[in-house]
C-alpha cells in the first residue's frame, strides 16, 4: 500500500507502519511500498509497541504515525559514535 491508501483505510488513527520498499533521496527517506502492522488509540501505546519489535528485530523499518498526516516527511538520521572492541 501507499500512504494516500493507508489513510483512507485508516482515517484518524495511530498506525505502526513497516516499509516495504523504501529508498533515499536528498536526505529523506521515502517509503514506496508500505504495510500496517497495528493501529493504536493513542500515541503513547504505539511506541511502546514499536519498541518491542524494534529491540525483537532491529533489521526492520518500522515507524509510528498518525493518519491526519498528509504527507510523510522522514529525515535520515546519521548515527555517530564509538564502537567497543
Amino acid at each position: 500500500m501507499i500512504w494516500e491508501e493507508v489513510r483512507q483505510h485508516y482515517p484518524s488513527q495511530w498506525l505502526l507502519i513497516e516499509a516495504i520498499k523504501a529508498h533515499s533521496d536528498q536526505g529523506k527517506r521515502v517509503l514506496d511500498a508500505i504495510s500496517v502492522v497495528n493501529t493504536f488509540p493513542d500515541s503513547k501505546i504505539a511506541m511502546q509497541v514499536y519498541g518491542q519489535l524494534h529491540q525483537e528485530s532491529p533489521e526492520r523499518e518500522l515507524y509510528v504515525f498518525h493518519t491526519d498526516r498528509k504527507i510523510l516527511e522522514i529525515e535520515e538520521r546519521q548515527w555517530l559514535g564509538i564502537r567497543s572492541l
